[in-house]
């Protein structure tokens, strides 16, 4: 028996986080995250009224800003 991939596009589903769930993790106040998200600093995405974030974006996006801090502090 064979089965078929539920998530055709990606190996794996991707974790969704909400906005508390991306403060809580970056140590922000949720109104940092919301304005951030408002915009389109911080790569998310309204469902219905409410922010949802993709883990892996938000992680390579910190990596970026990581890396452009870095970047910026070199004399």
């Amino acid at each position: 028996m064979t089965t078929t991939n539920p998530y055709p596009m990606h190996a794996t589903p991707s974790v969704m986080m909400t906005l508390e769930e991306v403060a809580r993790c970056l140590r922000l106040h949720t109104s940092t995250i919301y304005r951030l998200a408002r915009a389109g600093v911080i790569p998310g995405v309204k469902i219905g009224g409410q922010w949802r974030f993709n883990q892996e974006r938000v992680d390579m996006w910190l990596a970026q800003q990581e890396a452009a801090s870095a970047t910026r502090r070199r004399p």
